[in-house]
């Protein structure tokens, strides 16, 4: 476990410091152009930035570590000692997967706990110093404010949080009893809502009641932030928010939501992936081959990578709708769980 966690603990330090210094050297034209200061550089976006990539690639990392340190046992001829004295190979596997769990909990505390708060204040740098990302403009808004009342906005800018062509349709069953029609819209704040030049129709059976106005103040239990969507803003949100939120949107209708589903399993699918993972490098490079430690860690990579690649298709496919969010964070560990079950029972015993 000492080897475990030692080797998986350097691997991270090494890679990350590695990547800060390529980032850096990517990005410092754009600090020195929008004249970020060096304690936000330093405070707000690298303490940020490291904690989010080493967790963000932890199933590499898990995978690269068993792979060295287990080759190096091979090579010194120190698993086959411990085999010839009659321990079996599951009971080898025992501090592997104490170890995988530690780091799986560990991970997990951090996805969904402590790096999305981070990732509030790094992102925000990012938005003001690199590149703005914020979606702050939406158009052909159509939700549901609550069960039977329907919203639409035809567009909407929240740079001065204001929108145009409202319409506001409340049913009752399939029939519709009232619309409420606009020509602008501004958020104050917490729901509240003012609407300018307005139009109120009542349906009464065959009766119809109109009511004219130039400003009415309501409540609607929407924000801005519930249809402007970023593409990060999944990142920022806690893990039960992140589940809170996705059920919200889907009671309302709003579409676009895939990615924050597939986050949502993606957390919980990465403690399976630190086991799965575990198991496959500690099977492939327990037994001591001709081509030394060299061979097992090129196919570790290669396995690793492959993982990452699986992953990321199965994510494009739940994005455009062709599979489910759930299928697609889990379709990986589905796959490699079954190789990991054939190295294993192909291990040295």
């Amino acid at each position: 476990m000492k080897k475990f966690l030692g080797t998986y603990l350097f691997s991270i330090l090494l890679i990350i410091s590695i990547s800060v210094v390529f980032d850096l050297n990517e990005q410092s034209d754009k600090f020195i152009k929008n004249d970020a200061p060096w304690q936000a550089i330093v405070f707000k976006y690298y303490l940020n930035f490291i904690p989010y990539y080493a967790n963000l690639f932890s199933a590499l990392f898990v995978f690269i570590a068993v792979i060295f340190f287990t080759s190096k046992l091979a090579d010194n001829s120190e698993i086959i000692a411990m085999l010839s004295t009659g321990m079996s190979f599951k009971r080898l596997m025992k501090p592997y997967m104490l170890s995988a769990g530690i780091i799986a909990i560990v991970s997990f505390i951090l996805t969904s706990f402590i790096i999305p708060p981070a990732n509030v204040i790094r992102i925000d740098f990012q938005n003001k110093y690199i590149k703005n990302k914020k979606t702050d403009y939406a158009d052909r808004i159509q939700l549901q404010v609550e069960p039977g009342v329907i919203l639409y906005i035809g567009s909407f800018s929240d740079k001065d949080k204001k929108g145009s062509n409202v319409s506001l349709d409340k049913f009752e069953g399939k029939e519709l009893v009232s619309r409420l029609t606009a020509k602008r819209i501004q958020y104050d704040s917490a729901y509240q809502w003012t609407l300018h030049d307005y139009s109120i129709r009542t349906f009464d059976g065959r009766r119809e009641y109109i009511t004219v106005g130039d400003k009415i103040d309501t409540t609607l239990t929407i924000m801005p932030r519930d249809f402007l969507i970023s593409v990060n803003d999944f990142e920022q949100m806690p893990t039960p928010r992140l589940y809170n939120y996705v059920e919200r949107q889907k009671d309302r209708g709003i579409g676009q939501i895939q990615s924050f589903e597939i986050e949502f399993h993606k957390r919980f699918a990465s403690i399976a992936s630190a086991f799965i993972l575990t198991i496959i490098g500690a099977s492939l490079s327990s037994r001591k081959v001709k081509g030394g430690m060299g061979l097992n860690i090129g196919i570790g990579l290669l396995l690793s990578v492959s993982y990452i690649l699986f992953m990321t298709i199965s994510s494009t496919f739940a994005v455009s709708g062709m599979v489910s969010p759930f299928i697609a964070a889990w379709i990986p560990n589905v796959v490699f769980a079954l190789i990991a079950a054939y190295l294993y029972t192909k291990a040295p015993n």
